[in-house]
Parts: C-alpha cells; sequence; structure tokens
C-alpha cells in the first residue's frame, strides 16, 4: 500500500464518492489502492466489507491507475452491468500523460497482446515488428509470435504536447489486461511513473480513468454517465499547463 492513501473505508466513501443509488456507487479512487484481490494489504473491496458492506467490482483498474471505478451493491445489479464490458457496450475513456512528443492528433493501437514470461503482459510479436501508417500501429500476421494473442485496440486523442510530454484521451475498445500501458509503451511512448515501463520515479503512474457510460434500466433516465475529474497529482506530470482541466470537454462523445 502506497504510504499516505487512505484505506478506512468511510473516510475513502467520504472523500471519493462521485455518485450513489440503491444499486451502485462509484468512487473517483485514488492512485495506490486496490480494487480487489489485493493479496497483502487492504483494497476497496475488502475495507467496504470489514466495514459491513459488501460490494462487486463491476470493473476493474490497476491498482496504479487512479479514477473511476464502479461498484455494485447487489449481484442483480452487478450481472447486469458487467455483461455490457463483456459485449464491449460499455463506453470508456481515459487519461494519460506519456513521454515524448511525436504522437498525430489522433491515433490507433491495434496491437494482439499475448502474455510472456513470469506473467507479464506483451504484444504478441518482436518489438521490431511493430508499423505504423497512417495513425495507425500494427503487425503483420505472419509476424505473431506462436503464444496464444487476444486482439486488442486502443484509440487515442492528442488533448496537448508540453515539456517533452504528451496529454491523451484514450478510449480502450477492447478490454485486456494492462492494455493502454502496454500498448503506448511498445509503440515508444510509456506512461509518465508507470512502475513496469518508466524509470523516472515518479511516485505514481499518470493513467486516470475518466469517464464511463452504461445502460441502467433502473435509473431515470436509464443510463450511468459518469466523469472523475484527475486531481493535482495527475497533472503534476505537466506543470507547464497553466489551466489543464480546461483541455478536458465531459459532454465530448466517448471516443472521439
Amino acid at each position: 500500500m502506497d504510504a499516505g492513501v487512505e484505506t478506512d473505508w468511510s473516510r475513502l466513501r467520504e472523500r471519493y464518492l462521485l455518485t450513489e443509488d440503491a444499486a451502485v456507487l462509484a468512487l473517483n479512487k485514488p492512485a495506490g489502492i486496490s480494487v480487489t484481490g489485493e493479496r497483502h494489504d487492504t483494497d476497496i473491496v475488502a475495507s467496504a466489507t470489514a466495514a459491513g458492506q459488501t460490494l462487486y467490482p463491476v470493473h476493474r483498474i490497476d491498482k496504479v491507475t487512479s479514477g473511476l471505478v464502479l461498484l455494485a451493491k447487489d449481484l442483480g445489479a452487478h450481472g447486469m452491468l458487467t455483461r455490457q464490458f463483456a459485449k464491449r457496450t460499455a463506453e470508456k475513456a481515459y487519461l494519460a500523460v506519456v513521454e515524448g512528443v511525436g504522437l498525430p492528433d489522433r491515433g490507433v493501437i491495434d496491437l494482439p497482446l499475448s502474455v510472456g514470461r513470469k506473467n507479464r503482459v506483451r504484444i504478441a510479436a518482436p518489438r521490431e515488428a511493430i508499423r505504423s501508417a497512417d495513425g495507425r500501429w500494427f503487425v503483420d500476421d505472419t509476424d505473431l509470435l506462436p503464444a496464444k494473442n487476444y486482439p486488442s485496440r486502443t484509440e487515442f486523442t492528442t488533448l496537448a504536447r508540453t515539456g517533452g510530454r504528451t496529454v491523451l484521451a484514450l478510449r480502450p475498445v477492447t478490454g485486456r489486461r494492462h492494455q493502454i500501458r502496454v500498448h503506448l509503451a511498445w509503440i515508444g511512448h510509456a506512461i509518465v511513473g508507470d512502475p513496469l515501463f518508466d524509470k523516472s520515479g515518479l511516485p505514481r503512474a499518470h493513467l486516470h480513468s475518466w469517464r464511463l457510460r452504461l445502460d441502467a434500466p433502473w435509473r431515470d433516465p436509464a443510463t450511468l454517465d459518469l466523469t472523475a475529474p484527475p486531481g493535482a497529482d495527475f497533472w503534476s506530470a505537466v506543470p507547464e499547463l497553466d489551466e489543464p482541466a480546461a483541455l478536458l470537454d465531459p459532454d465530448a462523445p466517448i471516443g472521439s
């Protein structure tokens, strides 16, 4: 557990709650705490359980990632919402600060993933086989490694370039483990502070779960349309930006 990260459920909920109804609650999770499945430290689900509240994660974001996480309060809502992730009808958007400024205004990373040594996610082809053309990164089928691979696609829009770094809005069309982190690192633009790929030594990975939209039939209107504003710790990687929040349009279509 990162030092200074709140783990008490009542304080976590009070500080980071975005919205809640009878079926779900959404948090703007700080970097440094897991959603669930933490072996050695407290995670959000375990913290809530210890306080007498049972929660079911609708999706997961990495421990090092901040931002929007949705949890169900009953199994009926959980099943209804997780099916949307499985069918890829859930609309998701992330923000990232990456190293380098050579990315186009819009791009698509269309690189299949596989699992390598020590269960590490990697691109399912040699690094030198990655090609780019017209804002798209890809590999030829003939360059794929013999191991099982998983088609993976990330779309991005460039929001700002400053101080040798780039701010991106990203839409993971597929939702593979570590997808955004691996995709960006393997095309030469690692997320600033990512402990897997960046050696800057910064205290957090500058990846943020920003927006989420799902169908929610029990609500009126029947939609969960959620936005988690990034905190000052996210923007600290680009101190040259005077008003970074002005880059973000919470009403823009997700994936545009």
